[in-house]
């Protein structure tokens, strides 16, 4: 070995004395760096720099939950009842797939969000809605610099096949006016005309004052902060629906349901004999009873539309008419 050897060497340890590794770790990654870069030192470099930019990447990320925090705080202004959905199925994701809320958004990829989704949630109709929730998720960590792309764009979305829901027969829509009426002295009446003979949904309702009821005009005013899709629009009010108004109507700035309207609608049905282990409400009944009746009554497919604030015909030809329910429209709408 000569001088210029050992001046090297003696150099070469100075070198590692700071980085607190030996010299044959030293080599050891030398020697990889080489591998990497083809027996090239400037090749060799750029491997080790794209690296260390790469492993910035992976650290430069937050774990489920704070994309969750973060993907809510950026949904804040939206509509109470997206909010509500947002927090309910990222909480199920969270709660239903163990380990999900401290994983790193970066590190999940779409073969992952396919099975949470799997475990998370049972039927097509809720899978493709929290396919839709993750999504927004994984934006808003796209936005974030959080994740490079988002994984759940490969995630193919479930199949629903749209299947008609039942609508109530004239006996079983008599005994739930008349339950409306007696229960909680009739405070429910009004609420339960509307969803029945406006097609209004229940959250919709529930977000109503007397001030967008308009009797004279006999118009009810769906505003966009109240209704599902964000739009807003004018219902009809037919006779029987007028005489409920006009039956329970009270001072503007009242609200048309009671508090805890939810719990109170349950009830409600409960009372008029429905949500027993052997019958089960169908999900939006009055609201396809309301659809079924009108068509067959009025034999319009873009009045309806308007009326009940589809933006197209094709969920009302597939899903929501059911004409062979129909029995006496006339005196449904007479009533």
């Amino acid at each position: 070995m000569n001088k210029n050897d050992t001046d090297m060497d003696t150099a070469a340890l100075e070198v590692l004395r700071s980085t607190g590794i030996n010299i044959l770790e030293a080599a050891i990654l030398a020697k990889d760096a080489l591998d990497a870069g083809r027996g090239k030192v400037r090749r060799a470099r750029k491997c080790l720099a794209a690296g260390a930019d790469a492993l910035r990447q992976q650290e430069r990320t937050v774990t489920f939950e704070k994309a969750v925090e973060a993907a809510l705080e950026a949904r804040r202004d939206r509509r109470v009842r997206t909010v509500y959905d947002f927090r309910y199925f990222t909480r199920r994701f969270m709660k239903r797939c163990k380990g999900l809320a401290t994983r790193r958004v970066r590190s999940i990829t779409p073969q992952e969000c396919a099975g949470y989704i799997e475990q998370a949630f049972d039927t097509p109709r809720q899978r493709q809605k929290a396919r839709l929730i993750l999504s927004g998720v994984f934006g808003t960590a796209v936005k974030r610099g959080w994740c490079d792309a988002n994984p759940v764009a490969r995630v193919e979305a479930p199949r629903v096949v749209e299947k008609q829901v039942p609508i109530l027969t004239p006996q079983e829509i008599s005994a739930l006016q008349q339950t409306a009426s007696t229960y909680r002295g009739g405070s429910c009446a009004a609420a339960v005309g509307m969803m029945l003979y406006a097609g209004i949904r229940p959250h919709e309702v529930a977000r109503m004052s007397w001030a967008q009821v308009d009797l004279q005009e006999r118009a009810i005013y769906i505003l966009p902060r109240h209704s599902k899709t964000g739009g807003a629009r004018r219902v009809t009010i037919h006779k029987p629906l007028q005489r409920i108004l006009r039956a329970h109507q009270r001072e503007d700035g009242e609200m048309i349901c009671p508090a805890n309207w939810l719990h109170h609608w349950r009830e409600l049905r409960r009372a008029a004999g429905w949500d027993s282990p052997v019958r089960r409400w169908p999900q939006d009944a009055l609201r396809h009873t309301f659809a079924s009746y009108h068509l067959s009554y009025f034999r319009s497919y873009a009045e309806l539309q308007l009326e009940i604030g589809h933006r197209d015909a094709t969920l009302l030809r597939t899903r929501y008419v059911d004409q062979r329910g129909v029995r006496g429209a006339a005196m449904f709408w007479a009533a």
